[in-house]
């Protein structure tokens, strides 16, 4: 279910494959949260987190240290 959060602007990566649909989708045009949805299901689940921790979460990718 998708939270009730009007006025959210969701914007697709740009590494999105050529249909673009099979990517992760952001919004953060809120004051201290991203949400995050799967561009498949735009209807579907949210996640939402804060934007201290969105960018904990891009650092690491960028720096690798989320390698597994």
């Amino acid at each position: 279910m998708t939270p009730d959060l009007p006025g959210l602007r969701w914007r697709k990566s740009s590494f999105s494959g050529p249909e673009g649909d099979n990517c992760v989708e952001i919004a953060s045009n809120r004051p201290g949260l991203v949400a995050v949805r799967d561009s498949k299901t735009p209807a579907g689940p949210v996640l939402i987190v804060g934007s201290g921790e969105w960018s904990t979460f891009v650092a690491g990718i960028k720096t690798s240290a989320l390698d597994v």
